[in-house]
């Protein structure tokens, strides 16, 4: 073949395409004996490996690790021993940079507020990616990636592993049957965090670890210094790099809400919590969200829902007949179906569904079976064609969507101090009811004290501040320090 010809060209052209490969097989490239074939095995590369990024890495140890990135050497050390041979590095570009042509895919489990940049670069390059969720860290991160998805036609999971369990294959096709009626109110809560909240800015500065680029962590954030209470982890509770309890668990606990009910954007939304200090997320907080009516289904309809979001140790009211004594938390949370007919309960990731009734429906599966992991569901959909693939459990074209629902709760929870419901225009991501002229200030110090016996709050607050700019800056980031996104597809 002509060295000119593409390697998607030749896929397009040859027979390779009509089987539905992407990557051509070591004996139609001629390759010597013991050549391993892209098709056989995947090159792939990890950001932030030190957490989850190693248990994904686990799930995929039949393919290629061919790279390795994280800012933190120390806490990524052991995976860096499990795979020797995997090249090093601090900072991702440096790596697209030296290994894009050897590397086919990605995955991303950095600290939130990095999701977007790292996996749309890759996707820029052709690259497919799976991403730990939060898929992004705002509601236009999470527009971008879906619409790079679709223009790249590379292949993308979210990792929100509960999408590849049978719980939620159960609740979609028990509310897609009609078993439980018309949903108009589903209750959801988790019992996260598990991290330190509801912080004050440090004022204590510590010195970074060597094995540490602070820099590279911050990324597109506005500059700090280090504080062993950002890293490692707890970056989770900080508005800058996290998302909160609502972001590290309602990827999985709203799932099958948002699965089970085609939901798209809502057009209501409204947030309350503990008391909300300006750079760390509450201890505690409750999230509504209204979505309009759906076009009905062939055995159900879809009216105008409600669904509620509890964390820091809030609950729902238990359902009206819930057998005394039992837990409504399972495997770290629960959601609540409120059906015409019956009231579905599951679990977190969506497991363990069952109706309050005691009845056990048996309707056909709507859902297709996933027989692999999470992980390798998405290696084996990036080993298929664009034309021929199966999307996987979670592909951004869902998951995009979603999780812009859930990074919608946290915009309601910062924007609580507006005292209002927030109406929300989701095709143009932006709100449209709040005052032109409507402030926000947050408090930066509590200002507890105990003054004759008696506990008085001498609160430190910003600075006012335009509400409608404070709410579009969630909405869509203003990268700093020089970080810039790939423009919108």
């Amino acid at each position: 073949m002509s060295s000119k010809i593409s390697r998607r060209r030749f896929l397009e052209t040859g027979a390779i395409a009509a089987a539905g490969l992407t990557v051509v097989p070591s004996k139609v490239l001629g390759k010597s004996k013991g050549y391993q074939a892209p098709s056989d095995k995947l090159n792939i590369a990890g950001v932030g490996v030190g957490g989850m990024g190693n248990a994904n890495l686990n799930a995929l140890q039949s393919e290629n690790i061919v790279a390795l990135c994280d800012v933190d050497w120390k806490y990524s050390k052991s995976v860096f021993d499990k795979y020797p041979n995997a090249k090093k590095y601090y900072d991702y570009r440096e790596m697209y940079d030296e290994m894009g042509k050897t590397i086919d895919a990605v995955v991303v489990a950095t600290s939130d507020h990095t999701h977007a940049i790292i996996a749309a670069d890759a996707m820029t390059m052709g690259k497919h990616v799976y991403v730990q969720k939060p898929l992004t860290h705002s509601v236009y991160e999470s527009r971008l990636l879906t619409n790079l998805a679709k223009k790249y036609k590379v292949a993308t999971s979210m990792g929100n592993q509960g999408s590849s369990a049978e719980g939620v294959r159960q609740v979609v096709d028990w509310i897609h049957d009609g078993q439980i009626g018309e949903v108009t109110r589903v209750d959801t809560f988790t019992d996260r965090p598990i991290w330190p909240q509801g912080l004050m800015i440090p004022k204590e500065t510590h010195r970074v670890p060597k094995t540490l680029n602070w820099d590279l962590f911050i990324g597109p954030a506005k500059k700090r210094p280090f504080n062993e209470i950002y890293h490692p982890w707890n970056w989770r509770g900080w508005w800058d790099f996290g998302t909160g309890a609502l972001g590290d668990m309602a990827c999985h606990i709203l799932h099958p809400v948002f699965k089970g009910l085609n939901l798209m954007y809502p057009t209501k939304v409204q947030g309350s919590s503990t008391m909300l200090l300006t750079d760390c997320a509450p201890n505690a907080q409750m999230v509504k969200y209204v979505f309009p009516q759906r076009d009905n289904l062939p055995k159900v309809g879809m009216p105008e829902v409600e669904v509620y979001w509890y964390d820091g140790g809030l609950t729902p009211i238990r359902p009206e007949g819930m057998p005394a004594g039992k837990d409504l938390n399972d495997s770290g949370g629960a959601a609540i179906f409120y059906g015409t007919k019956d009231t579905l309960i599951c679990g977190c990731y969506g497991v363990r569904p069952w109706l309050l009734s005691g009845r056990k429906p048996n309707s056909p599966k709507t859902q297709r079976e996933v027989t692999l992991s999470h992980e390798m569901d998405w290696v084996r959909a990036c080993k298929e064609s664009p034309e021929n693939r199966v999307e996987t459990a979670s592909p951004f074209s869902e998951a995009g969507p979603f999780n812009e629902m859930v990074v919608m709760g946290v915009l309601a929870v910062r924007l609580q101090s507006l005292n209002q419901e927030l109406e929300w225009d989701g095709e143009n991501m932006r709100f449209t009811n709040i005052p032109a002229d409507a402030t926000i200030r947050t408090i930066i110090e509590d200002g507890f004290t105990i003054k004759d016996g008696h506990p008085t709050f001498d609160k430190t607050w910003t600075e006012p501040v335009n509400a409608v700019e404070y709410a579009n800056e969630m909405i869509k980031h203003t990268y700093q320090n020089g970080w810039k996104l790939p423009d919108m597809p």
